[in-house]
C-alpha cells in the first residue's frame, strides 16, 4: 500500500532527531497503513541490513505492535528473550543484531499513526532520559502531522464561490486560518506549500503595483478581515498584541488606509487578501 510521501518525511525527520537526542545508533519506523491495524516499516536510519525494511508489524505483536495496541511507549532490555512481548519478528530483529529496543507510538487525534523505534546492539537498560528523548521526537512528528491534517481540511473547505456571497466568506475565513497556521509548521517545504495554497485563494490576476506587504502584515490583515480583534489576532499568530498593532499600522500605511475596515477593503482590491 502506498505511503504518503509527506507523512513519511515527517517520520524520517523524527528518526533523525531520535538518534541525535538519544545517542542510539539505530532507529527505524513507519506509518499505520490506512484501514489496517499494522505498521509498515518504511524508514531506516543507522541500520546495517535491510532485514527490517517493509516489515509489516501487526497491532499487539512484537514490541512495536504492543506500543500500537497500548498507545504508549514500550521498551525491552533484550528483545529475543523478553517475556513482555510476543516474538513474531525475532528473525529480522536478530538479523539486524538488535538487543535493547524501544518503540514510541505517534498518536494524532487519539489515533496511532505510526511508530518510532530506537535500538542498541547490546543488552542494557534504556533509561528514562533516553525514553523521554524518544517520546519528544514522536511529539514533534505528531505536531507536524496534525498541522498538515488541519491545513488539508481547511483547503478542502475553501472551494471559492462568487465573491461577496456566504461561500466566499468561508474562503476568507479559511485563508485567515491557513495564514495563522503556516508559521507553526517547522518543515520549510510544507510551510511554503501551504503559503502557495493561500495564494490560490486570493481573487484576481495578482497583486497590483505598489508597496509589497510583509508576510506578517498579510497574516494580521487576514485575521482582521475574519473579524478578529487585535488580541484575538495576537493569540492566533502567537505574537504580542503590540506586535499586531505594529504590523497593522505598517499595512495601513502601505495601503493608504485610515481605518481597519479601509485597510481590509484596500487589501482585497490590491490582491493581498481574497
Amino acid at each position: 500500500m502506498a505511503v504518503d510521501a509527506a507523512d513519511a518525511a515527517q517520520i524520517r525527520s523524527a528518526l533523525v532527531r531520535l538518534r541525535r537526542t538519544t545517542g542510539l545508533p539505530v532507529a527505524f519506523g513507519g506509518l499505520v497503513e490506512s484501514g489496517r491495524r499494522q505498521v509498515r516499516i518504511s524508514e531506516l536510519s543507522g541500520t546495517a541490513t535491510t532485514a527490517l525494511s517493509a516489515l509489516a508489524v501487526t497491532a499487539g505483536n512484537g514490541l512495536g505492535g504492543r506500543a500500537v495496541a497500548l498507545s504508549r511507549p514500550c521498551a525491552v532490555t533484550d528483545y529475543s528473550v523478553s517475556r513482555q512481548i510476543s516474538h513474531e519478528y525475532d528473525l529480522p530483529v536478530a538479523a539486524e543484531g538488535l538487543r535493547s529496543v524501544l518503540a514510541v507510538p505517534v498518536v494524532v487525534r487519539r489515533r496511532v499513526r505510526g511508530v518510532l523505534y530506537g535500538a542498541l546492539r547490546t543488552a542494557q537498560p534504556l533509561g528514562d532520559r533516553t525514553l523521554g528523548a524518544a517520546v519528544a521526537a514522536a511529539r514533534d512528528a505528531e505536531q507536524a502531522l496534525v498541522l498538515r491534517e488541519e491545513a488539508d481540511e481547511l483547503l478542502a473547505a475553501a472551494a471559492p464561490g462568487p465573491a461577496g456571497g456566504a461561500a466566499w466568506e468561508q474562503v476568507r475565513e479559511a485563508h485567515a486560518a491557513l495564514r495563522a497556521l503556516a508559521p507553526r509548521i517547522t518543515d520549510p517545504a510544507l510551510r511554503d506549500e501551504l503559503l502557495r495554497a493561500c495564494g490560490l485563494l486570493v481573487a484576481g490576476d495578482g497583486p497590483v503595483p505598489g508597496p509589497r506587504p510583509a508576510p506578517r502584515e498579510v497574516d494580521v490583515l487576514a485575521c482582521v478581515a475574519a473579524g478578529a480583534t487585535n488580541g484575538e489576532a495576537a493569540e492566533r499568530l502567537g505574537v504580542g498584541a503590540e506586535t499586531v498593532k505594529s504590523y497593522l499600522r505598517s499595512a495601513m500605511r502601505k495601503l493608504g488606509a485610515r481605518t481597519r475596515t479601509e485597510a481590509v477593503a484596500s487589501a482585497r482590491r490590491t490582491g493581498w487578501l481574497p
